[in-house]
This record gives C-alpha cells, structure tokens and sequence, in this order.
C-alpha cells in the first residue's frame, strides 16, 4: 500500500510539473492578473489533447481571450486515439483519416457551435506544431506578440519549450488542457477525477515518463537534438522519474520515426 502511495506521489510529481497552467482560472480575470493583458493575439490548442482540450478551446473562446484562435495538428502517435473518442462522442460522424485539427473543429461545431479562425492540419510532433503555426501566422499576417498555448498535459512544458526556441520575444502563456491527480484507490492506482477523454492509467503514465528524457538538454534539448530551449527540470521531477523508471523502464515511450520531422 505504502509502495502504491509513493508510486502515486511520483506520477504526481510528474503531471505537477509538466502540465503547466500559467493563468489561476481561464477567464480574462485570470489573465489580467497573471500578465496584464484583457485579450491575448492567439490562443492555440494542440491536437495532441485528450477531447478536454476542446472544452478548454470553447471556454476560451466563449470567454473572448483571444483575438485569433488556432487548432493545430495533423497525425501523430495520439491521432487514432482521438478519432476513435471523437466518434464514440458523436455517433454517426466519420472521423476515418481526419487530422487532428479538423476533428477538434469538428467537436466545437458538434458540441457548442463554434468555429476556429485557422486550422493547421499537417504537423507531426510538437516541433512542427509551432514552426507549421508560426508559418500559418505569417502567411495570414497575424500579429503574435501574445500566445496563449493549449496542449494535452503530459506535453504542455515541452511545447512551451518549443515556442520559446521559436519565438522568444513573444509573451508566452501556458494553460494545460486538464490538470488531474492520481491516488490510490482499494488495492489500485486510480484518477481523482477524470476528464472528458482521458487516458488510460497506463497511457498517462507512459506519456509522462517520455516526456522527461526528451526535455534534457541532451535529448531535444540544445545540447542534443535542438528542438527546443533549455527546460529546468528540479531534483524532484528526476528523483520521481528515476523511481519510476526502476519500477519499470518499458514505461519511456520511444520516438517514432514517422512522425519525426526531417533534418
């Protein structure tokens, strides 16, 4: 029990530290607060997201915290997952080979009859979701001298790292697409509540223990693959993946080549 306890604190550690939220609330309180600002240029949800993430989009964009509003993403190693949620959610609608964007445009119709300014539907991985994006801004001559970024929680730091590679000198704010906590629960490791779509207990935690070697340095970071800033990772996040890792190193989630972006 003690052991499932402590198991459960590490993958907490993890989720705390990788689903960044910058704002307290999404509202425009929430962002005058935290930054000044009452409407950011851009608010961007990633297709990389759980279907919460089209709750968090809609909210938003009900709340008017943007000018523009972007869905991003194309196909990558969560896409049939999310076709498969999309269409268990509104039955009859064919989400075969639609790229993650659409289908989350397709979920703002569907749900609260809404509608995205722009789509980018050919991104890969968190890399191109920002460079595609940043393109699609400059083609369409969009100001961005603020972004708020949306991303599923277990990858929110890595693409706040990205946009920091990319465009530094553009105030950047994160606001993950859930936020949950594990507990143990009679004998098991179980959510405390579960979000719209969530993952599978086994999916989340593989989710969190990829993420840790891609945002060192010497992983995507400067020192290796340059796709992203220099992340901080403090001695408790290493200590936690480091346990989990001991328990169980099947849990790293391995790079798949394609959906790499070329160099």
């Amino acid at each position: 029990m003690k052991n499932l306890q402590q198991r459960a604190h590490n993958i907490n550690v993890l989720g705390a530290f990788l689903g960044m939220r910058d704002l307290s609330e999404l509202s425009v309180q929430g962002l005058k607060a935290r930054c000044g600002l009452k409407q950011v240029d851009v608010m961007v949800l990633f297709g990389g997201s759980i279907l919460q993430g089209g709750q968090v989009l809609a909210r938003a964009m009900e709340e008017n915290l943007a000018r523009r509003y972007l869905i991003v993403g194309g196909e990558g190693h969560t896409t049939e997952s999310l076709r498969d949620q999309m269409a268990q959610a509104f039955p009859g609608w064919d989400t075969g080979g639609l790229p993650e964007a659409r289908l989350f445009d397709g979920f703002l119709k569907r749900k609260y009859g809404l509608q995205a300014d722009f789509l980018e539907e050919k991104s890969t991985n968190c890399g191109n979701n920002i460079t595609f994006m940043l393109e699609l801004l400059r083609r369409e001559g969009i100001a961005c001298n603020s972004i708020l970024l949306s991303q599923d929680a277990t990858m929110q730091r890595r693409m706040d790292a990205v946009m920091r590679k990319y465009a530094p000198e553009c105030t950047i704010l994160n606001y993950a697409t859930y936020s949950v906590r594990t507990v143990e629960r009679a004998g098991s490791l179980a959510f405390e509540s579960l979000p719209m779509g969530m993952w599978s207990m086994e999916r989340y935690i593989t989710l969190l223990m990829g993420e840790i070697p891609r945002l060192k340095d010497e992983g995507y970071g400067p020192l290796g693959k340059d796709f992203l800033a220099h992340v901080e990772i403090p001695e408790e996040v290493l200590s936690a993946f480091e346990a989990l890792k001991a328990e169980d190193s099947g849990l790293i989630r391995p790079a798949e080549a394609r959906y790499q972006s070329p160099r």
